[in-house]
């Protein structure tokens, strides 16, 4: 999450932040307005390497959490190799692409609007 939005924000510059605080922005206004919306690409793309993980572990919740709380990966692991029931597991791992899928797609579509807007 971190590398993303620090090379977002280091190719900032600096004086958009000025010209905030000479039109009379304060720092936290300034920070809302304009910091914020110019580094949201670095969020989205901080926040994309972070869900793709989380989404398919299935070891780390299962150690950290024990059995009581099911994450979809674990979910998937047990139709597969405990239950063998083979179309509700297949049925669970369509539905994790789609869900990887689909957000990567939208970021994506915004990264090629922004490229062919400049």
């Amino acid at each position: 999450m971190i590398l993303p939005l620090f090379a977002t924000l280091s190719k900032m510059d600096g004086s958009l932040l000025e010209a905030a605080a000479d039109l009379g922005c304060s720092r936290l206004k300034a920070f809302w307005l304009v910091t914020v919306p110019l580094s949201l690409p670095g969020i989205a793309a901080g926040a994309l390497l972070c869900f793709i993980p989380i989404a398919g572990e299935f070891v780390i919740p299962d150690l950290l959490a024990g059995s009581d709380n099911m994450m979809i990966g674990q979910t998937l692991w047990l139709e597969f190799f405990t239950n063998r029931d083979w179309p509700v597991a297949s049925t669970i791992a369509v539905v994790l692409l789609v869900l990887l899928l689909a957000p990567l797609l939208v970021y994506e579509h915004i990264q090629r609007k922004q490229l062919e807007s400049r």
